[in-house]
C-alpha cells in the first residue's frame, strides 16, 4: 500500500496539489517559516501569508483542564467587550501555527471570543515542526471522536469562565477541523452555528472503531444549523460526496446551506499555502461571518 492510499480523503486534496514553487509569493525557506510559526508538513509557505494584529483584541496562549491533563489553546476576544459570543476553532491537522491563530484573530476582530484548542496535545508532538504529512497520520488518525468531543465541551467551559457567552456559542474548522465541525454538530445541543470548510463527509472504513459514524451517517443527529464551504477542484471530497451530505440533511429536516466554489482546490482559504485562491476565501469568510449573524452567534 502506497502512502496516499493512506490519507484520509480531507488529507488526499492535499496530496495532489501543484507545485508550491510553480507558483509565485511561496519562497519562504523552511526555517524561515518555522520562525514565523507556521506548519512544515504543509510545504513551503507563502510569503504574503495574511496577518492580523492585536490592536482592540486581546490574544494568547493558555491552558484547559481536562480529563488527563492540561490542553493548550491559543484564544483572543475584543479587548473592551463583555460576554463576547464564544466561537471554537477546529484546526487542521498540522498543529497550532500561525494560520490557525491568525484566524482566531480575525475572528476576534469580529467580535467572538474565539479559541482553538490543541486537542493533539497528548501525543507530546510538535506537530507544527513535522516536515512530512505521512508522519503526521499515526498521531491525528488515532484521535477518538469522543474524546474530540469532550475536549471541544472543556474549551467552551473554559471560556465561559474566562468571560465568554457560550449562549451564543459557535464552531469553525478546516479540513481535519472541517470534520470537527460536523461531529460537534451532532453531538452538542447548546451549539447555535457551525461552518465547515472543506471538511470531510465520509470516513475511510478504517476508522470506524474511533470515528463510529461519518458526517453523513449523522446528518439525522445535527443539532445546529451548518454551512458547508467546499472547493469544486478538491480531489479528496467529491462533489458528489458533498450533494449526498447536502440531500441527507435534507432528508432529516437539517437546516443546513452549502457553496461550492469553482475551480477551488482544498484548502483553498489557507492563505500560507499553494492551495490559497483569494476570491473564494475572501467570499467564503464573508459567508462565514454572515451564517453567524444569521444564527444569532455574533451580532
Amino acid at each position: 500500500m502506497n502512502v496516499r492510499t493512506k490519507l484520509t480523503s480531507d488529507i488526499e486534496g492535499l496530496a495532489h496539489q501543484v507545485d508550491p514553487l510553480s507558483r509565485r509569493g511561496f519562497f519562504l525557506t523552511a526555517s524561515a517559516a518555522a520562525a514565523a510559526g507556521y506548519t512544515l508538513a504543509a510545504g513551503p509557505v507563502s510569503a504574503q501569508a495574511i496577518h492580523t494584529d492585536t490592536t482592540g483584541i486581546t490574544a494568547g496562549d493558555a491552558k484547559v483542564k481536562v480529563a488527563d491533563g492540561e490542553m493548550p489553546v491559543y484564544y483572543a476576544k475584543p479587548a473592551n467587550a463583555a460576554n463576547a459570543p464564544v466561537i471554537l476553532v477546529a484546526m487542521e491537522i498540522f498543529g497550532l501555527h500561525e494560520y490557525i491563530k491568525d484566524v482566531t484573530r480575525r475572528l476576534a476582530k469580529a467580535g467572538a471570543f474565539a479559541v482553538a484548542p490543541d486537542y493533539y496535545f497528548r501525543k507530546g508532538e510538535d506537530l507544527t515542526k513535522i516536515t512530512e504529512i505521512p508522519k503526521l497520520m499515526p498521531i491525528v488518525n488515532p484521535k477518538p471522536d469522543a474524546e474530540l468531543i469532550a475536549d471541544l465541551d472543556a474549551t467552551a467551559a473554559w471560556a465561559k469562565s474566562q468571560g465568554g457567552d457560550t449562549n451564543r456559542l459557535g464552531i469553525m474548522g478546516f479540513c481535519r477541523g472541517g470534520r470537527t465541525v460536523w461531529i460537534y454538530a451532532a453531538s452538542n445541543p447548546n451549539l447555535k452555528a457551525g461552518v465547515a470548510f472543506y471538511g470531510t463527509v465520509v470516513d475511510p472504513p478504517p476508522q470506524k472503531s474511533i470515528w463510529p459514524k461519518s458526517p453523513t451517517e449523522l446528518a439525522p443527529d445535527m443539532k445546529a444549523p451548518v454551512l458547508g464551504l467546499y472547493g469544486e477542484a478538491d480531489q479528496g471530497i467529491p462533489v458528489a460526496q458533498v450533494e449526498a451530505m447536502k440531500a441527507a440533511l435534507q432528508a432529516a429536516g437539517k437546516t443546513a446551506e452549502f457553496k461550492i466554489y469553482p475551480g477551488a482546490p482544498h484548502g483553498f482559504h489557507a492563505d500560507y499555502r499553494q492551495s490559497y485562491r483569494k476570491e473564494a476565501a475572501e467570499d467564503a469568510w464573508k459567508e462565514m461571518i454572515a451564517w453567524f449573524k444569521k444564527n444569532r452567534v455574533l451580532a
